[in-house]
């Protein structure tokens, strides 16, 4: 059993480097960005739940459910602001979003 949660570790690294390096090599396509972070979410997501099933607990699968949660309600007001400021400016580019900032 240890030797497959070293595999699945192994996995879920490939998959949180690709979303650290696709959130911070790519930084030009926003929904790029979006879906990077979503990767990591879900990354984090099923950490808690192949612990949770290893250790014969529910709390870290219960835990992946309000993850889950934020990374919908996230992805349901990123995409809506991104076609708002599709809708305006008809670019959907990082750069062109830096007139964002405070």
């Amino acid at each position: 059993m240890f030797n497959s949660i070293i595999n699945f570790l192994i996995f879920h690294f490939l998959f949180l480097s690709i979303g650290i390096f696709g959130l911070f090599a790519t930084r030009r396509n926003m929904i790029i960005v979006l879906v990077c972070i979503e990767l990591i979410l879900l990354v984090g997501t099923l950490n808690f739940v192949l612990f949770s099933a290893y250790l014969d607990d529910l709390v870290g699968q219960i835990f992946s459910f309000f993850i889950l949660t934020v990374a919908a309600s996230e992805s349901a007001i990123g995409l809506a602001l991104l076609v708002l400021h599709y809708r305006h400016k008809a670019v959907i580019s990082v750069d062109a979003i830096s007139f964002l900032k405070g």
